[in-house]
């Protein structure tokens, strides 16, 4: 079933009897299963990657920090120049309302906005109607129960991120082809997933993801080249309020290995702890006591009103 263009209200839903369960998309005025969610091969957002997009997790029946995301969206569409018919409460309506047509209470939330394309096929982008997409799917992690108990094995690559004086790192894009590289060369090695550096030799960031370090009880994530992710500002805001050190500085491989404890960060999964990499163990090997205090907190916010915004379900 189709709904309209407007996101005034949502369909009925009762407990299990969800007609989404695959999750809802947003598309041309409608919300669909996601099934139906078709993006033409056409659009500048499959042709080039020229679109935007962010994403924000459902936890409980939660959104957690909408806001910033809203307002890192809102500035990518800006510096690139994009433009869409609906206002920023009108998406935050759309995003909500993705969520409770799926009925899910967890759930992964994206927001697009895409070049589009020209009806005369022109390759002047001045030219192309921006898109807006939405949808909302059940919640997926970086990282699997097994791997959050005993930690990630993450293996560093010598891909280099893509120059952030060629794609501005602070603009959410689809520019992955670098971090997939990055991927299959920790695949290669035995490992779960990658880092990989940025064009000074330092670490960067691995496929969706930033990384911290624990050494001696302080933090350190890299600065250079690398989204500045909302589980990262999270860590940040945590440690300011446990009176915890923190900076954002040049990070070395060696310092990596050298690390008291290690873990990444992303919407995708939240603080999950890295207990080895290329091969070797990250201090005693297991998840290490602060990761797993900075990892309670997180988790203890996501029902606090002022760091999150709970879902109306019908």
């Amino acid at each position: 079933m189709r709904t309209k263009t407007q996101p005034q209200g949502c369909d009925p839903i009762e407990g299990e009897n969800r007609r989404y369960p695959n999750g809802v998309a947003f598309m041309d005025g409608q919300y669909l299963p996601m099934s139906e969610a078709k993006v033409s091969v056409l659009d500048w957002g499959f042709l080039h990657s020229d679109a935007t997009y962010d994403t924000v997790h459902v936890w409980e029946g939660r959104f957690f920090r909408l806001d910033l995301h809203l307002d890192r969206f809102f500035r990518g569409m800006e510096r690139l120049r994009m433009k869409l018919p609906y206002s920023r409460e009108e998406i935050e309506k759309i995003l909500a309302n993705c969520v409770a047509l799926s009925g899910h209470k967890s759930s992964y939330v994206e927001m697009i906005c895409t070049r589009g394309g020209s009806a005369t096929f022109s390759r002047d982008p001045r030219e192309a109607e921006n898109r807006f997409i939405a949808f909302a799917v059940p919640f997926g992690s970086v990282a699997n129960k097994e791997q959050l108990e005993r930690g990630l094995h993450v293996a560093v690559s010598d891909t280099v991120r893509i120059p952030p004086n060629s794609v501005d790192p602070s603009i959410k894009n689809y520019h992955w082809l670098d971090l997939v590289k990055g991927l299959f060369d920790a695949y290669d090695l035995g490992a779960e997933t990658a880092l990989i550096m940025d064009t000074n030799g330092n670490i960067a960031e691995g496929p969706g993801f930033n990384v911290f370090t624990v050494k001696d009880g302080k933090l350190k994530t890299p600065a250079f080249g690398v989204l500045p992710g909302i589980t990262r500002q999270t860590v940040f805001d945590l440690c300011r309020q446990t009176e915890l050190g923190v900076t954002a500085a040049d990070l070395t491989r060696d310092e990596l290995k050298q690390a008291d404890e290690v873990f990444i960060t992303s919407t995708a999964g939240g603080i999950m702890p890295v207990t080895q990499v290329d091969g070797l163990a990250i201090g005693d090997g297991r998840v290490g006591d602060l990761t797993r205090q900075l990892m309670d907190l997180y988790w203890q916010k996501h029902s606090d009103p002022a760091w999150s915004t709970a879902v109306a379900y019908p």
